[in-house]
């Protein structure tokens, strides 16, 4: 009976050393296990972070509330009477943007041009008003659409006898519509390719027929942007 006694006082320390150092071991395991996963995480969402802020510094910055003044330059083709009296040519157009929003801007286009055929002539004026609006956006590659309504000043003039005869000039409204596509090259450059259509209503004259035509300009055109 002694002899067991002594044998539980001698094993219980041992014992117990054993589940001191046991537990300690164990609860380093619980712990490494979680601070793996913690680390992975960080590191996952600071990769995440840094390629976000690669992306976003390689992306050109669209450009909104701001002015653009750019200088089109390409074919006019003329129709109906403005064609029987005048051939196509090269033309260049004025254009001023204003960028309302990512989506939409506003657009006025200038134009001023002759057009001569055998001994007649057409000549055409207007100021375009327009909303243009960006399908989508492909990193900074655009394509639009635009239409709004204008002023025209369209005449043509006959030469008979040596005597110039021009029609009656009278300021016109007219619609006008346009596609394109643009690409910015940095904040303050943009060149692009549009087609734009322009239909000043009919002109009344004093005798005879009305002044009917319209006409279509195709366009290489170059913006450059400011505050």
């Amino acid at each position: 009976m002694l002899n067991q006694i002594l044998k539980i006082v001698f094993i219980t320390p041992v014992l117990m050393a054993g589940v001191s150092f046991s537990t300690p071991a164990f609860s380093e395991d619980k712990q490494v296990k979680p601070n793996i996963h913690v680390l992975t995480n960080e590191k996952s969402a600071q990769k995440a972070s840094n390629n976000d802020q690669s992306d976003s510094s390689e992306r050109i910055p669209g450009a909104i509330h701001k002015h653009s003044i750019g200088l089109g330059v390409g074919q006019t083709f003329l129709r109906s009477d403005l064609a029987s009296h005048g051939n196509d040519k090269i033309t260049p157009d004025l254009y001023y943007t204003y960028s309302a929003s990512y989506s939409f801007d506003f657009v006025a286009n200038a134009h001023y041009s002759q057009h001569s055929y055998l001994n007649r002539e057409s000549t055409i004026r207007g100021l375009a008003l327009a909303i243009k609006g960006k399908g989508f956006q492909l990193d900074a590659f655009s394509p639009f659409i635009l239409g709004g309504l204008g002023f025209y000043l369209p005449s043509v003039t006959d030469t008979q006898n040596g005597i110039a005869v021009e029609t009656r000039k009278q300021l016109v409204f007219g619609v006008n519509v346009g596609a394109g596509v643009e690409l910015r090259l940095n904040s303050n450059t943009l060149i692009g390719v549009i087609a734009h259509y322009h239909d000043p209503f009919d002109v009344r004259q004093d005798s005879g027929a009305k002044l009917e035509g319209s006409y279509m300009k195709l366009l290489i055109l170059a913006s450059y942007t400011f505050n």
